[in-house]
C-alpha cells in the first residue's frame, strides 16, 4: 500500500499579504487572511468563502482591514460573474446531449479537474440511461462501469454506481469528495486498480437534483464527477460554485427532459394516427416516405384500397401543428376513408363532402389535400385537388407535373368546387404525391423548389425506376441533400422549419 501523504487542494488562492505599515515604533508586517492561519471564520459569502475575520488578532500589528474586504469583495464578483456567464451558456443549449457537454466543461472549470462524465437516469419510460464523457473513452467506461458498489449490485438504470456513490442525500446541495484514492485504505481494491489503470487520483461528485414542486418530494435525475491525475480536492469556495452551477443546471436539465419526453409521445401518437402498413394491391407497388417536423405539424397521408381492385391515395395537410392539429388530423384521415369507400370513384365528390365535414367540425381551421382514385387493371387515374401541390408523374418518355386546376384549400370559400383530372399511366410508369413541406424544407422560393423537384425526379436512374423504394430515397436525398439518414430534415433558411415532409411514390407494372 502506498504510503499516506497529504492531498494537494485545487483552486487555493495564494494568501493576500497584509499591507506594511510604518508607525512611531518602526514597520510591522500583517498576517495571512488565511482561516487555516487564523482558525477563525467569519461570516459566509455568496461564493462559499469564510469573511475575514475582524478579531484584533487577525489584525495584528494595526493592518487596515479594508484593502482585505475590497480584495474579497472583488472575488466575490470575479466567482459570481463566472457563474452567471456559465449559467447563460448551459441555459441556450437545447438538445440534452449539448447540455449535458457544457456541464462537463463549466464543472471541470469550476473544480480545476481535467476530465470526468455526467450520466442521466432514466431519460424516457424504458429506463434508459443517457452518459456523456469529457476526457473518457469507451474503454475506460467499460472499467468504470466494473467498480463495485459499496451495499448492493449496480442496477442497469444507474450505471457508475460504484464511482458516484456515497453522494449526499436529494436535496443537500453538496458534493462528495475523494482527495487521495491510492491512500484510501477502507477502499475497493477493485476501485484502486481502476483508478490505477485510468490514472486518476481524486475525484469530486457532485448530484443533480431537482427543486420539489408543490406537495411532492425533491428528484435526484443523475450525478456528476470529475477526476484528477493527481491526489487534490476542489477547496470550499469552488466546491460551493459548483454546487450552486449543478443546482441550476438539474432544472435545465430536467426541463429537457420532460420536453424530450413529449416530443416522443407527440411522435408516437402522430405516427399511430397514420398508416401502420402500406396496402398490396395487384398491378401497383407503393413505397412512402414521412419525415416529421419537430412541433408536429399536420401533414398526413392515406392508401387503402377500394372495391373492385381499385386503390385510393391522399395526400394532405391541415392549418397549425402541436396535439390539437394531430388530433384534427386524425379525424380528417379517418373522414375521408369513410367517403372513399363510400363513393372514390368520384375524388371531387369525396373532397366536396370532406369539406362540408370540416365547416361544420372544425370551423377554425382550414386544409389542403388530395385524392387519387386509381384502376390499375383499367390503367386509369382520377384525382382532384384542394389547394394542393400538383402530383409529379415519372417514365422512360416523360417527368411531368399533372395539371390539376387552381384551387382552394378546404374551408377557405364558402363553396368549395373543383374539377377532376384522369391521366393514363404506362406501364413502368411512377406516381408522385407529396406535401408542400418537401417544397419548404429545400429554403428556395416556389417555383426554384418545383423545379428543383422535377430534376430530382428526372434524374432517377433507369435501373431505380421500377423500385418505388429507391425512387422515393432518390429523390428525397436529391431534394434535400442534408437529409442522409432519414432521420433529420434541416431547412437552410429558416423558413420551413417544424414542417412535416410527406412522398407517397405508386409505381404502376
Amino acid at each position: 500500500m502506498n504510503a499516506p501523504h497529504l492531498p494537494k487542494v485545487a483552486g487555493i488562492d495564494p494568501p493576500v499579504p497584509a499591507p506594511t505599515l510604518s508607525s512611531a515604533s518602526g514597520t510591522t508586517s500583517g498576517t495571512s487572511d488565511s482561516l487555516a492561519t487564523t482558525g477563525t471564520s467569519g461570516p459566509t459569502d455568496p461564493s462559499g468563502a469564510s469573511s475575514p475575520p475582524s478579531t484584533p488578532t487577525a489584525l495584528s500589528g494595526g493592518q487596515a482591514p479594508h484593502l482585505l474586504v475590497q480584495d474579497r469583495l472583488a472575488r466575490w464578483v470575479s466567482d459570481l460573474t463566472s457563474l452567471q456567464e456559465l449559467t447563460e451558456r448551459l441555459s441556450r443549449t437545447t438538445d440534452l446531449e449539448a447540455a449535458l457537454h457544457e456541464l462537463l466543461h463549466a464543472g471541470a472549470t469550476l473544480v480545476g479537474a481535467g476530465r470526468g462524465l455526467v450520466t442521466l437516469h432514466p431519460v424516457d419510460d424504458s429506463g434508459r440511461a443517457l452518459t456523456v464523457t469529457l476526457g473518457l473513452g469507451p474503454a475506460d467506461l467499460g472499467h468504470l462501469e466494473t467498480i463495485p458498489h459499496g451495499t448492493a449490485p449496480s442496477a442497469p438504470s444507474r450505471p457508475y454506481v460504484g464511482l458516484l456513490e456515497d453522494l449526499p442525500p436529494v436535496g443537500a446541495r453538496s458534493g462528495t469528495a475523494r482527495p487521495d484514492i491510492p491512500a484510501e485504505e477502507d477502499l475497493d481494491p477493485r476501485h484502486r486498480a481502476v483508478a490505477s489503470r485510468l490514472g486518476y487520483a481524486a475525484s469530486y461528485a457532485v448530484p443533480l437534483d431537482t427543486a420539489a414542486p408543490a406537495g411532492a418530494a425533491a428528484g435526484r435525475i443523475g450525478a456528476a464527477v470529475w477526476l484528477y491525475d493527481e491526489p487534490a480536492e476542489p477547496d470550499e469556495r469552488r466546491r460551493h460554485l459548483a454546487c450552486l452551477y449543478a443546482a441550476h443546471a438539474a432544472e435545465h436539465l430536467a426541463r429537457l427532459l420532460e420536453l424530450g419526453r413529449a416530443r416522443e409521445a407527440l411522435a408516437t401518437l402522430r405516427e399511430e394516427l397514420l398508416p401502420t402498413r402500406l396496402p398490396h394491391v395487384p398491378g401497383v407497388r407503393l413505397a412512402v416516405r414521412h419525415r416529421t417536423g419537430p412541433c408536429g405539424g399536420g401533414d398526413w397521408y392515406d392508401a387503402l384500397p377500394l372495391p373492385e381492385g381499385a386503390l385510393g391515395l391522399a395526400v394532405g395537410g391541415i392549418t397549425g401543428s402541436g396535439p390539437g392539429a394531430l388530433a384534427a388530423t386524425g379525424r380528417l384521415r379517418a373522414s375521408l376513408r369513410a367517403y372513399a369507400v363510400m363513393e372514390g370513384e368520384d375524388p371531387v365528390a369525396v373532397l366536396s363532402d370532406l369539406e362540408l365535414l370540416l365547416r361544420l367540425t372544425e370551423p377554425t381551421r382550414s386544409a389542403t389535400a388530395l385524392f387519387a382514385y386509381c384502376e390499375p387493371a383499367a390503367r386509369k387515374v382520377v384525382l382532384a385537388a384542394a389547394g394542393h401541390c400538383s402530383p409529379l408523374i415519372i417514365g422512360d418518355r416523360r417527368t411531368e407535373y399533372v395539371d390539376t386546376s387552381l384551387s382552394a384549400p378546404l374551408n377557405m370559400l364558402t363553396c368549395w368546387e373543383a374539377p377532376s383530372v384522369e391521366i393514363e399511366p404506362a406501364p413502368g410508369e411512377t406516381l408522385l404525391l407529396y406535401s408542400d413541406g418537401l417544397l419548404h424544407r429545400t429554403g428556395d422560393a416556389m417555383d426554384r423548389a418545383f423545379a428543383r423537384l422535377h430534376a430530382a425526379a428526372a434524374g432517377v436512374p433507369r435501373e431505380a425506376r421500377r423500385d418505388p423504394e429507391a425512387v422515393a430515397d432518390h429523390v428525397l436525398r436529391a431534394v434535400l441533400p442534408d437529409d442522409g439518414d432519414g432521420t433529420k430534415v434541416p431547412d437552410p433558411s429558416g423558413d420551413g422549419a417544424g414542417e412535416d415532409v410527406v412522398l407517397l411514390v405508386a409505381h404502376f407494372e
